[in-house]
């Protein structure tokens, strides 16, 4: 493990100044699909990715050579006895797929690159980087699927809350010869926590992930080298309900699952697998499996454990040596009632039960049913990336204790407190507070989110984190519940710190301008995507909900690939949607699919569904991946069948539910106007899709249904004097992303129209999800800029800096979730209080724009290969409510490199500085009239090194630069 980070680290850490002046190109950043050393891949071929480095302009690399070796010290040799590519011609630095010899289960991978640069000269290796291969056969399973005795009945009472503790496992076993090398892999129906001699396995949360269990669940893989001895051992597990059997989504609010109960949704009782694999130092195996002889209790410290409801540890119940090979053997020799056999999971026997959904009351079987398949994590896992010590800690009633982190986050705490034995210590959590300084609980519906802790009484203090739950919160209530004569005082000493939790996708984009109050909106996308991106690409943190809402991730996924790597959490989540997938095509409204909700019978809306092609698009786009949309081709091919079937005419219909335009402020657009749109959106992703697929004749056919549907749309809904029949703010935008008017001048007439609209309404919006995240896009790219950019920094409502001045630490799901005058009401003061989520990304959106056009870095093509660095500049009067933006910075470090947008005004100049990744090219967009106003570096562009001049077009000087850091004027 201890190697393991220290090789992690090394990869990542960008070269000093001086080295890459002293080596003209240089190779860095090695990752394997995607991740950096991830441990356990499941692709039998692997892709290898690595970006180039330079401080010099117009570096690009012109060849690679990559090793494979089977270990660290042939790696060293430069001998790649699994693979040595050679030299190979070419830049391509994404996604090269491996080509040595066959590799098998559990095989560990060692690697480095060398390069050449644009004059041909050899760089020196890159650091090394490894990998390792999950278990590729399902015969290479040699555990079982292992449980305790349940012998409780199925929860059947929605009154009351059913929160069994955690179940501990352990096997003592001894390894006779000296350890080479240890694997560790594990898979749980539940979450799980590995432990081996004492010691916590990795530092991920809630492994092995949320599945449809029905169909596969995921294993993860850990090297624990370092943790195995020559001798006694003892490996163990503590496994708790989480997705499989605990409380999943509003299932208890509206009484969906077996039952009616809302959890139990894929089983009754957690099960656990976990094998591994010891090489010894003269390269004979030995395997420890969960078998019928491992040893379970239910009588640990974790008496409660539900990622909705909380967690309840006692202290008091803690054996430090519980996975101990001493204690395991002692325990199982005094045959202490506490630790029994485990038993194989299947002999708890079957469990029928009914399940209800809208308009579907089913039966099901809640016993154990082996999952079909065990598929290899492809995601970051679950880390805490962060640490809030808590700002300012009040009381509002005696005894209640409310600690601030200052700002909302997802995630749980560390506890520090010091008090008598048998203390019990309540802690509640919420985002917001009322008016009295008490917490606001409202919005969690059903989710209890609250902890309980019993202390041991060390004189010293002591420490607590929750492992099997989460809570999205800003505010921490503690009081004293039990075990003294005089509640909240008895405590010597309390202390919180929050401990943000997420997929730890690593941050990429930094955005900053003169305007703070946007600047620090952007920051509270990047906390409130963190507080979604636990998993799956939540919906919200804090309440009953926690689903992967497809409306939700189709808007926003492009600007979280601004804000973070997001390309391997995105390849796990688009598995989930494609096997969450109806048998008729369409795909669900949120996914992973527990259970369905809204009109009985649908399960899918218009524009949610289309996430299915979207996101995997999107991510092609960012990340150059085509192996992602040729996985996902046949799926995206079955729900364009069912979108033509849906709607023969392509007139767009009205079927599913009907959530649409969500949130707009009293402007509602028509579902099948809506339809219409997205499909044909779809339809055009699709044709593009198939184009790189090399997929002509599908090409083809969705090129045909692109035209026919915005033929439809003309008939239907365009006037001869160019408005629209629909008259809201969402069917102009839509149409315009989607480019339906014909001719730029009719576009450009729209959005003039659109334009009025929008000042007949005081120059505000009244789009929901769907209009706005394209609205200051579309408004941008026909000319109306400056409007955007007024939006942009509006602090009226609804608007995005409104939501900041109410005191917005994150994104909310409502404008209006708080305001200083109406409280949680809104700004009618009718707003219903239980809805409203402060920690909800899709109004986020907006920051797409705001990398994309208003700083303007994009992708020209996928994959930053070539890039567009073009941004729009508002003009002086553009913001008549305020100051207009007179800077702005934007840094992102795309998949093969950084790039910046810097620009700002300077008198009467205007002044860009620009830095290019090496080995892309970059075509920039400068404001100016003629070439001869601008320059570089303070050089006319003939004279400038690496610049090329390649024309005036609509009032910018179009420029091409190679790779290295720029500095343009234009004007004065």
């Amino acid at each position: 493990m201890k190697s393991l980070s220290l090789l992690a680290l090394a990869m990542t850490l960008a070269a000093s100044p001086a080295a890459l002046a002293a080596t003209p190109l240089r190779a860095a950043q090695l990752r394997c699909e995607h991740l950096p050393a991830p441990a356990g891949v499941g692709e039998r071929v692997p892709r290898l990715s690595w970006i180039v480095e330079s401080a010099q302009r117009g570096q690009k690399q012109t060849a690679y050579r990559v090793i494979v070796a089977s270990g660290a010290d042939a790696l060293a040799k430069d001998a790649g006895d699994l693979w040595d590519s050679g030299k190979i011609a070419g830049d391509e630095t994404l996604n090269i797929a491996y080509a040595g010899k066959p590799l098998v289960s559990g095989q560990a991978c060692f690697w480095k690159v060398k390069v050449w640069n644009k004059n041909g000269v050899e760089s020196e290796w890159s650091p090394a980087a490894q990998w390792s291969m999950g278990l590729l056969q399902p015969e290479d399973w040699k555990a079982e699927w292992i449980s305790f005795k349940d012998a409780t009945p199925l929860h059947a009472d929605r009154k009351n809350l059913f929160l069994p503790p955690a179940r501990y496992y352990r096997k003592p076993f001894e390894s006779k010869q000296p350890v080479k090398r240890a694997m560790l892999y594990f898979s749980a129906l539940g979450v799980a926590e590995m432990v081996l001699n004492g010691q916590r396995v990795g530092d991920a949360y809630f492994e092995s992930g949320w599945a449809d269990y029905r169909q596969r669940t995921f294993y993860r893989a850990h090297d624990v080298t370092a943790l195995v001895r020559q001798g006694g051992n003892c490996l163990g597990a503590v496994v708790a309900d989480g997705w499989y059997a605990g409380y999943v989504g509003y299932g208890l609010l509206v009484g969906y699952g077996p039952n009616r109960t809302g959890r139990n949704i894929y089983g009754k009782t957690p099960a656990l697998l976990a094998q591994l694999d010891i090489e010894h130092a003269d390269g004979s195996h030995e395997i420890v499996g969960t078998d019928a002889t491992w040893q379970t209790s239910g009588d640990g410290p974790v008496r409660e454990a539900d990622l909705l409801m909380g967690e309840s540890y006692d202290a008091q119940r803690e054996d430090p040596k519980w996975c101990t090979s001493q204690s395991a053997m002692q325990d199982t020799m005094l045959n202490l009632p506490r630790w029994n056999n485990a038993i194989r999971a299947g002999d708890n026997g079957s469990i029928k039960a009914k399940f209800f959904e809208p308009g579907v009351e089913m039966e099901v079987e809640l016993g154990f049913v082996k999952p079909p398949k065990l598929v290899a994590y492809a995601a970051p896992p679950v880390r805490v990336t962060e640490e809030l010590p808590a700002k300012k800690i009040t009381e509002p009633k005696p005894g209640v204790f409310i600690f601030d982190l200052g700002q909302n986050i997802a995630g749980i705490i560390r506890l520090k407190v010091r008090g008598a034995a048998g203390t019990r210590v309540q802690l509640r959590y919420g985002e917001m507070l009322h008016k009295d300084g008490t917490l606001m609980t409202e919005n969690l519906r059903k989710a209890r989110a609250t902890d309980f802790y019993t202390l041991r009484g060390d004189a010293g203090g002591e420490t607590w984190e929750p492992r099997f739950t989460y809570h999205g919160f800003q505010f921490v209530e503690l009081t004293v519940v039990a075990g003294v004569s005089d509640p909240g005082h008895s405590i010597a000493e309390q202390n919180i710190t929050g401990l943000v939790l997420n997929s730890d996708t690593p941050m990429t984009g930094q955005f900053a301008c003169s305007d703070e109050t946007m600047t620090q909106f952007w920051k509270n996308t990047v906390r409130t995507q963190k507080a979604n991106f636990i998993e799956i690409p939540t919906d919200c943190p804090q309440r009953d909900e926690r689903l992967g809402w497809m409306g939700d991730a189709q808007i926003y996924a492009r600007t979280a690939s601004y804000n973070a790597d997001v390309a391997a959490f995105f390849t796990k989540w688009t598995d989930d949607v494609r096997e969450a997938q109806r048998d008729f095509g369409a795909y669900p409204d949120y996914c992973p699919y527990p259970f369905a909700h809204g009109a009985p019978g649908a399960t899918h809306g218009t524009a949610w569904t289309d996430a299915g092609v979207l996101v995997p698009y999107t991510m092609w786009k960012v990340y150059g991946d085509t192996r992602l949309i040729e996985r996902h081709w046949d799926s995206m091919q079955k729900f364009m069948e069912w979108r033509a079937k849906a709607d023969p005419e392509l007139k767009g219909v009205k079927i599913g539910n009907t959530w649409g335009d969500w949130l707009n402020v009293n402007e509602a657009t028509p579902i099948e106007y809506i339809d219409l749109c997205y499909h044909e959106l779809s339809a055009t992703l699709m044709m593009v899709m198939a184009d790189v697929l090399g997929k002509p004749d599908d090409a083809a056919r969705y090129r045909e249904r692109c035209l026919a549907l915005r033929e439809s749309w003309r008939r239907q809904f365009l006037k001869s004097d160019g408005s629209l029949t629909v008259d809201t703010q969402t069917a102009y935008v839509l149409a315009l992303e989607n480019r339906m008017f014909g001719e730029p001048k009719e576009a450009r007439a729209a959005a003039a129209l659109l334009a009025e609209k929008i000042a007949k309404n005081d120059h505000r919006m009244a789009t929901g999800f769907l209009g706005t995240k394209p609205l200051l896009l579309a408004l941008s790219e026909n000319g109306r800029h400056d409007l955007a950019c007024r939006l942009f920094q509006s602090r009226k409502f609804p608007s995005w800096g409104y939501e900041v001045e109410q005191g917005a630490t994150s994104v909310w799901e409502r404008w209006d979730s708080f305001t200083k005058e109406h409280g949680f009401d809104g700004t009618t003061g009718k707003n219903n209080t239980a809805m409203n989520s402060f920690s909800h990304y899709s109004f986020g959106a907006v920051m797409q724009w705001a990398f994309q056009t208003l700083a303007g870095i994009d992708t020209f093509g996928p994959g930053y290969k070539r890039i567009l660095v073009r941004p729009f500049i508002p003009g002086l009067e553009s913001n008549p409510d305020g100051k207009p933006l007179e800077w702005v910075r934007a840094e992102y470090d795309s998949i093969r490199g950084k790039i910046v947008s810097d620009w700002k005004r300077d008198g009467g100049k205007l002044e860009f500085n620009i830095t290019v990744s090496a080995n892309t090219t970059a075509t920039v967009s400068i404001p100016s009239k003629d070439a001869g106003s601008v320059r570089e570096s303070g050089q006319p562009l003939d004279k400038a090194e690496g610049v090329k001049f390649l024309r005036i077009e609509g009032g910018r000087a179009v420029i091409e630069v190679g790779s290295g850091a720029y500095r343009f004027t234009s004007g004065g």
